[in-house]
């Protein structure tokens, strides 16, 4: 630690405390990789969470831009000097990683790596991960390693704290998941107790207006009336169960927050490419960041299930007091007017009354083979 005690000490501080402060599991992994190549002053550091199929289920890099990352290609598989990492317990710091026998080469656009120091991240007896780094900035001696023994021993205590960091991680997405099914198991009792009665009333009593219509109509028309009393109040219970589910990650973690990982996963569940950003958004009255997650929703998947797209682009951006929520896609597109006159709505009456419901307003663009852009707009609080 080139910098002395007691900058070397904070340094390390203010890593651990930066794992700490994270709860999703892709922000610590971000952050392990980030604080690791600051810390040991390489150029380039990743992090790999293998999966059960020979690759990894997670790759974080740093140092590497995003069109580099693009360019690189798919996720690396389990071989090599990443294998080695992940079967050992103990670190490995070599001189010039291209000259190790493990090594089997990287794809055209990978960048050039010598000098290399590599570690599993453990918990117990399970292997949580592999962190590696490449390229420490100083002065290489004479066919030697630019990483040191002392980088070594410190790349080794921020692997142990990040194990912790990574299993609070999991263990929270664990909890919040298991809250949301609580929540999802609760509404579906609670639509069964409050609607269920209404609308068997509903059925019995549509039944009772049809047998009248012939013999008396008078009487037809006040079981009728009754049918629309009924399927009103039936209507408000449901409003009233789905409104009172706010979405658990939508209270714990924001809207851009909970936007975030739902495009995450949806990316890692589907071809297409779906990708999120955010431009200094602030925090909207609660109905409202439901009204726009629940669009969102339903966006991506009409996107994701209909239109054959290859990219799906969502945005979260500051409008004034409020916030505009764009989800474009490259897809097949369509014809708002003939799906309207076809009775084939997609969703798209829902979140116009979500938008109106809240005080905003939701505009759709499409045409037939140019994609399809839809934007929803509140205004705050």
């Amino acid at each position: 630690m080139s910098q002395g005690p007691r900058s070397g000490l904070n340094a390390v501080s203010s890593a651990l405390l930066a794992m700490s402060r994270q709860l999703e599991v892709r922000d610590v992994l971000k952050t392990i990789v980030a604080s690791a190549r600051e810390l040991l002053d390489a150029e380039y550091a990743a992090l790999g969470v293998p999966d059960d199929h020979g690759g990894f289920a997670q790759f974080v890099v740093d140092g590497v831009s995003d069109e580099q990352w693009r360019a690189i290609g798919p996720l690396p598989r389990q071989h090599g000097i990443l294998a080695s990492m992940l079967h050992k317990a103990e670190p490995e710091r070599l001189a010039d990683v291209r000259k190790d026998p493990r090594f089997e080469g990287w794809p055209s656009a990978h960048p050039d790596m010598s000098d290399f120091l590599g570690l599993p991240i453990r918990y117990g007896d399970e292997t949580l991960g592999a962190l590696f780094l490449a390229n420490k900035n100083c002065p290489k001696p004479e066919g030697g390693c630019g990483f040191t023994a002392d980088d070594e021993e410190l790349l080794t205590i921020l692997a142990q704290h990040a194990a912790i960091a990574l299993t609070n991680a999991r263990l929270y997405e664990r909890s919040r998941e298991l809250t949301i099914a609580e929540e999802r198991s609760r509404l579906a009792h609670e639509l069964h107790d409050a609607v269920s009665q209404k609308l068997f009333s509903l059925r019995l009593t549509a039944q009772a207006a049809a047998a009248l219509v012939d013999r008396d109509p008078s009487r037809a028309k006040g079981e009728l009336q009754q049918v629309a009393a009924l399927a009103a109040e039936a209507a408000d219970e449901l409003r009233a169960a789905v409104v009172e589910l706010r979405p658990a990650a939508l209270d714990e973690d924001g809207l851009v927050a909970t936007l975030r990982t739902h495009t995450q996963v949806l990316d890692r569940a589907h071809a297409a490419e779906v990708t999120f950003e955010s431009h200094a958004v602030r925090a909207l009255p609660a109905s409202q960041e439901e009204a726009m997650l629940r669009v969102a929703q339903e966006a991506l998947h009409n996107a994701l299930r209909h239109s054959g797209a290859e990219h799906v682009r969502v945005t979260l951006a500051r409008r004034g007091a409020g916030a505009a929520l764009r989800v474009t896609d490259d897809g097949s597109g369509f014809d708002p007017r003939v799906i309207r006159r076809a009775g084939r709505h997609l969703g798209l009456v829902s979140m116009r009354d979500r938008a109106g419901g809240v005080g905003g307003r939701l505009t759709v663009e499409s045409e037939p083979g140019k994609g399809t852009t839809i934007e929803m707009e509140v205004p705050g609080g």
